[in-house]
């Protein structure tokens, strides 16, 4: 269980114009700006729930991760992970949490992958028997057979976060703070990382919370998200409420043979060519069905789809109620 009360984090930032004669005049007299990364921050988060926590840049996910983490400590209020809190018992903390961190590294940079996996058994004084059971299954699942025994360096950055994934998870921590799990990565390894995390969610019951700009990551491994933005918990809620509250339209793209389509009340075009057209549906004037049916009365029908908004554009609206 993951208790954040009323937590603050207050950062003092240095600022100067450009040119010699302003770094020389903040030698002696340098401006300072606070910087509230975190603004009274409050939720809640059962024993192996999977969340999404988003927000723009310099919304404060990080700092959020990092004070849950125990690597920050704040200036007010509480946090109860598991019954401790994180930054005064970081060393029992740490034992049952897992960090991936998509633009730091916790592999050592010269050395085969397995030489750090051995020194994370160390490190977490992992029982030899556990280490070697978590270690095949990781390699197993997240194929990194061949690439085990390469050096982190060499590796191409979709390999790499295959591997920081598997380190994070070696200990078996009861909690994974996923921070952009797979930035930068092709089509194949976001895939690969996604089946991974779900599959150890279902199996050992594994608290995700997942912070990334990635919303396809946030809608196949997540049902609820937490909204932050300047600092501040905008919105917690499930996807799908969500979605439904911004789902006032649907695109419906029809394949016709002859005729021509005309547009009624609640249904505007976006793209047509020969024989294919593409109306937006507003779903306060008109329902999906109904422009099915004002179509067929006007053309013969040979193919038709029909589309919701995507988690993309749900974001989107959501950054602009917000004015984030």
């Amino acid at each position: 269980m993951i208790e954040v009360t009323h937590i603050s984090k207050t950062f003092q930032v240095s600022r100067r114009g450009a040119g010699f004669s302003e770094a020389l005049k903040a030698l002696f007299h340098r401006q300072y700006e606070c910087i509230k990364a975190l603004d009274d921050i409050s939720f809640t988060i059962s024993d192996g729930e999977m969340v999404g926590y988003i927000g723009p840049n310099g919304a404060g996910k990080s700092s959020t991760i990092k004070v849950l983490s125990g690597i920050l400590t704040p200036q007010q209020g509480q946090c109860i992970i598991n019954g401790r809190i994180p930054w005064k018992e970081r060393t029992e903390h740490v034992k049952e949490i897992g960090v991936v961190f998509g633009n730091r590294s916790q592999l050592w940079w010269d050395v085969p992958v397995i030489d750090s996996f051995e020194l994370l058994r160390d490190i977490y004084r992992i029982p030899l028997s556990t280490y070697n059971n978590n270690l095949e299954e990781l390699v197993t699942l997240l194929n990194l057979e061949q690439i085990i025994r390469t050096p982190a360096r060499q590796l191409s950055l979709g390999q790499r976060m295959r591997c920081e994934v598997a380190a994070s998870l070696l200990h078996s921590p009861k909690i994974l703070f996923l921070d952009e799990p797979t930035i930068g990565l092709d089509a194949v390894s976001k895939i690969a990382v996604r089946d991974f995390i779900l599959e150890q969610n279902r199996k050992h019951k594994t608290t995700v919370i997942l912070t990334t700009h990635d919303m396809q990551d946030i809608e196949t491994m997540t049902k609820r998200i937490i909204l932050i933005g300047k600092g501040k918990i905008l919105m917690d809620g499930k996807l799908e409420n969500i979605r439904k509250q911004f789902s006032t339209r649907k695109r419906l793209t029809v394949e016709y043979v002859g005729g021509y389509i005309e547009a009624c009340e609640g249904m505007i075009s976006v793209s047509s060519s020969s024989q294919l057209v593409a109306f937006d549906i507003d779903l306060c004037k008109l329902s999906v069905s109904e422009a099915i049916t004002h179509i067929s009365r006007q053309v013969e029908v040979k193919d038709i789809s029909v589309e919701s908004i995507s988690i993309d554009e749900v974001v989107a609206k959501l950054y602009q109620q917000y004015q984030i």
